[in-house]
């Protein structure tokens, strides 16, 4: 065979529209004596079908041990700031503090679900193997005059060619094109978490408080020179939005399929799934640089904390005039009036928030007056943040049980480099 041979099956292609038989008399010619038994007792889908269940089994080689790579800096990173206090948001709205490592578990916990996901759909995969035209392997029982035992050894034969264990015992002219729902629904998924963890990279780029890397030359805007615009967390919502949209393909396709099978699915799929594959692999290659150089503003976290942490801290306030023996509605009165005189001297006034300092300045409070401090300490606040993130991403953690089966690629793995 040579390139040669490729040009004849394009002209046979033009002329007999059928793209496998111009390879049959592509191949014919270049091998005239076997011209007559090529692709005898098949259909087309024994080519283009087992063909597609290879890419789909290598298209997963290839993507799991890119997502555990960027499963392991994001375990990286959380570590790093395991307890590093920051403002955590319910409602789009300040909460209660969290730690910047546990935000980050967040996004793993969401990531190593997609890598079961890809597993799963992976193992699921077999072989359509040797089935005839509906799928009866009628025409291969006739070349073996009857002989079962022979057709069903044929079908192991070529299914161990392949690289599969197993072949489904059951199909039609195609496998089923539940399968590419499977494929997709794990694909499509990761494209989900993609998108919501770009997101939250660009609200906190928004806030100041994490940033994407960003070069020294890099330019944000072409009119705005000062801006720092989060592009790679940008086009990696676009694409993990296109991946999740193009998942929903493989279900109208399966849904469309008549009896035994319809051509109705050859174009989309022909464009869907390796798409789909390639949006995939292009998500891990910008996460995967995203999560080498994510950059984190302590003082601006402090500061967003010291805006709201006095609000937080008003329950241990009134706690803490319980202990001292003080009425615990008589502390909250007091905390409910200074909090609204505060509140509307950073509302109306846009003044710092200085409710602590009205605190201090009440004489009820008096009590209390040394152990303030203590009481607005911001690691009082974040819980067990820093436990539940050593033992998440640390030794014997869920994410080193996860990546086991990854530590050769994991290894070698690089940083991946964006050109544009």
């Amino acid at each position: 065979m040579s390139d040669h041979d490729f040009e004849v099956a394009e002209n046979e292609e033009k002329r007999r529209r059928h793209d496998v038989m111009a390879h049959v008399h592509a191949f014919g010619q270049a091998a005239p004596e076997a011209a007559g038994i090529i692709h005898w007792g098949a259909t087309s889908c024994y080519v283009t079908d087992n063909a597609d269940l290879i890419f789909l089994r290598d298209g997963f080689d290839i993507l799991r041990p890119k997502l555990a790579g960027v499963i392991q800096k994001l375990a990286d990173f959380a570590q790093n700031h395991k307890d590093l206090a920051c403002l955590g948001y319910t409602h789009g709205q300040p909460a209660q503090l969290t730690t910047m490592g546990k935000r980050a578990c967040l996004w793993i916990q969401d990531l190593l679900m997609d890598l079961r996901n890809l597993e799963r759909a992976r193992s699921d995969l077999r072989f359509r193997g040797v089935k005839g035209t509906v799928g009866t392997q009628a025409s291969f029982l006739q070349i073996f005059d009857g002989d079962h035992a022979k057709v069903e050894q044929l079908d192991e034969i070529v299914t161990r060619k392949a690289g599969f264990d197993s072949a489904f015992i059951i199909s039609s002219q195609t496998y089923s094109r539940k399968i590419d729902v499977d494929v997709g629904h794990a694909l499509g998924s990761l494209g989900g978490t993609c998108q919501r963890i770009g997101g939250d990279i660009r609200h906190l780029a928004m806030f100041k408080e994490l940033e994407e890397p960003f070069e020294k030359d890099q330019i944000g805007s072409s009119a705005m020179a000062y801006k720092r615009n989060p592009m790679r967390s940008e086009r990696l919502c676009s694409l993990g939005r296109q991946l999740v949209n193009l998942a929903h393909n493989t279900e109208d396709t399966f849904a469309a399929q008549w009896l035994e099978r319809s051509l109705d699915d050859s174009a989309v799929r022909r464009s869907s799934l390796p798409e789909m594959f390639l949006i995939a692999d292009a998500l891990m290659i910008l996460l995967n640089n995203i999560c080498s150089g994510l950059v984190v503003y302590p003082a601006v976290l402090q500061r967003r904390i010291n805006e709201e942490l006095p609000f937080m801290a008003t329950e241990n306030l009134i706690m803490a005039m319980v202990d001292t023996g003080g009425s615990r509605q008589d502390a909250h009165e007091h905390i409910r009036v200074l909090s609204h005189r505060a509140g509307d001297q950073v509302k109306t006034h846009g003044k710092d928030n200085d409710l602590i300092e009205r605190v201090k300045k009440d004489p009820f409070f008096e009590p209390i007056l040394d152990i303030i401090p203590k009481l607005l300490d911001p690691k009082t606040f974040i819980g067990r943040a820093p436990q539940q993130v050593e033992k998440f991403t640390g030794a014997g953690g869920e994410v080193q049980k996860a990546l086991q089966d990854y530590q050769d690629q994991l290894a070698s793995a690089q940083t991946t480099e964006l050109r544009v």
